[in-house]
């Protein structure tokens, strides 16, 4: 880090550092040292069903004692495709335990995307559960030569009838969880695990090319685990036992597993998870479980402010509700704290950062459009566009690099991608932002989503921003497209409120106006059921990038004539 005082630390609460010590370790002694404070607390709660402290080390080590068995060893790799489910965690710190590396599939990924990820990190176990497919999915990659080995949780042991239940075959390569367990025994001494070892292979989305496996170490992820904890320590006081955080996110995803999972241990918190994210059934437990903890993502909170039954629901349990994984809309912020007095704080973070990176505070002024501070060990510059040597001064708008112990040292397999992926030791982001006087930065896009129009730089975030203030909007996408006027130009994708009508592109534009600039107007407006998102639920450009990269043809370029130059 460097020396001196960042701008940064003069908005920080008086009680809370920015150079505090970052405590960094294994993961599996994260787990051993809550389990050494309270054995016997609930850790989880799922469909009624509970787990221990105790009862996941436990496991967890039955399950790493097999892998040793098996033969798995520290330079070799473990699939988890798996929903949330209490098995996730289990196979998590089992395989961490017997030193070997994690790869997280994700359940929504196309085969051809689980092939590539498969053969990317070397893994040849899969470990899935029996519900929705994900085990007739997990037997054809192992078919196909990508996998030896199914090991497989049966969804059954957490109780209710399920008809997404999958029958477990019986065959040699597929392996039911509790039998494999009961296959090893503990080895006289656990292997040896440092804290540079790579503990998790986390693929990005991949909106450029193929998926990019962030080799994340024991140090990285305890790093933002502590990072995190100053943080929440200094705003909430030391972790109560009453602590009960809701996880709908998916624990595959960086930002779940962080900032729910591994920071609820170390906060010593129970978990209620849920494996997918239902509006009604959110409003429900918060009420009936007195949730004091609920991190979401954007189209959550767009879902629960909208939800017919938010303001009939007890909310006053919560203590921290958060918005992470994409820029909220301010208008969704602001009618959301207007509507329950909560303010959805959050911040920023990256696969590649595990994902700490910046938070907002919960009180005070509000800094609408703003992600917040850097978080303690967290440094943020703003750098220029073309020369990421170059620091830029406060104000001025370019490209975040980032750096800290939380940090990847880079890319699994990708060497030529190492080496122009940082600048001076940080971590260049590609998202677009300046830092403000007080420390507070703002993003204004991904460097990669900027749009050329006519020469002027032009940011879909921005444009986004503007559109969700029409009261007909539900969601909103915007890119660029080829314009054969402007070089580029940006098009709206939108889907609609229930109960409310279309509109023309005239009349959207017209609403815009005055607050857009003109080189900013959209010339493009397509209305759609529904919008593509990532498997964590963020809005995800890409799959309409290349719809549309798909309906161009050389020398044709979207008409724009409908809307002023």
């Amino acid at each position: 880090m460097t020396a001196g005082r960042h701008a940064w630390e003069a908005s920080y609460p008086d009680n809370m550092r920015w150079n505090a010590p970052i405590v960094t370790g294994s993961l599996p002694a994260l787990l051993e040292a809550a389990v050494a404070e309270c054995p016997e607390r609930s850790l989880l709660e799922f469909r009624g069903w509970s787990m221990s402290y105790s009862q996941l080390r436990d496991e967890a080590e039955a399950f790493a004692a097999a892998l040793l068995a098996a033969g798995l060893a520290k330079d070799q790799t473990v699939a988890l495709f798996l929903p949330n489910t209490p098995w996730h965690p289990v196979a998590f710190f089992g395989t961490l335990k017997s030193c070997a590396r994690l790869a997280h599939l994700s359940p929504l990924d196309a085969p051809r995307e689980l092939a590539h990820k498969l053969t990317d990190s070397g893994a040849r176990t899969i470990v899935t559960t029996n519900i929705g497919g994900m085990l007739a999915g997990a037997i054809k990659l192992m078919e196909a030569g990508l996998a030896d080995r199914v090991i497989v949780g049966d969804d059954s042991r957490f109780g209710g009838d399920n008809p997404a239940r999958e029958e477990i075959p019986a065959r040699d390569d597929v392996i039911r969880f509790d039998a494999f367990c009961a296959s090893g025994a503990a080895p006289g001494a656990w292997p040896a695990i440092r804290e540079d070892d790579i503990a998790l292979l986390q693929y990005t989305g991949g909106t450029t090319g193929p998926a990019k496996g962030a080799m994340l170490t024991h140090a990285n992820l305890t790093a933002a685990v502590s990072s995190y904890d100053i943080w929440f320590e200094a705003l909430y006081g030391d972790p109560e036992e009453g602590e009960k955080v809701l996880c709908v996110l998916p624990l595959f995803h960086i930002y779940a597993l962080t900032t729910i999972l591994l920071l609820g241990i170390r906060r010593r918190a129970e978990i209620v998870l849920h494996m997918r994210f239902d509006a009604t059934q959110v409003l429900n437990d918060i009420q009936a479980k007195k949730i004091t903890t609920f991190p979401g993502v954007p189209t959550m909170w767009i879902a629960l402010a909208n939800h017919p039954d938010l303001m009939k629901t007890d909310l006053s349990s919560l203590v921290r509700c958060s918005s992470g994984g994409a820029p909220l809309p301010v208008e969704v912020g602001q009618r959301f704290e207007g509507l329950t007095g909560q303010r959805l704080a959050g911040g920023w973070g990256m696969t590649e950062t595990s994902p700490a990176g910046t938070n907002l505070l919960p009180f005070g002024e509000a800094k609408p459009g703003s992600i917040g501070m850097p978080l303690p060990g967290v440094e943020l510059q703003v750098v220029d566009l073309d020369d990421p040597h170059r620091i830029l001064a406060v104000g001025e708008v370019g490209e975040l690099r980032v750096r800290g112990k939380n940090v990847t040292a880079g890319y699994w397999n990708k060497p030529e991608e190492n080496k122009v992926a940082f600048a001076d030791g940080f971590f260049l982001t590609g998202d677009v932002g300046y830092m403000a006087p007080d420390g507070y930065f703002y993003i204004v896009d991904r460097k990669k989503d900027m749009i050329i129009s006519g020469g002027f730089n032009v940011y879909p975030q921005m444009i986004e921003q503007a559109i969700y203030e029409h009261p007909a909007v539900g969601e909103c996408i915007v890119l660029g497209i080829a314009d054969e006027y402007r070089g580029e130009a940006a098009k709206a994708f939108v889907t609609l409120k229930p109960g409310a009508e279309p509109f023309s592109l005239e009349e959207l534009v017209t609403f815009l106006q005055d607050r857009l600039g003109r080189h900013e107007l959209p010339a493009a407006l397509e209305f759609r059921d529904e919008l593509p998102k990532t498997s964590v639920g963020k809005l995800s450009r890409k799959e309409l990038r290349d719809l549309e990269r798909e309906k161009a043809t050389p020398g044709q370029a979207a008409k724009s004539s409908d809307t002023p130059k």
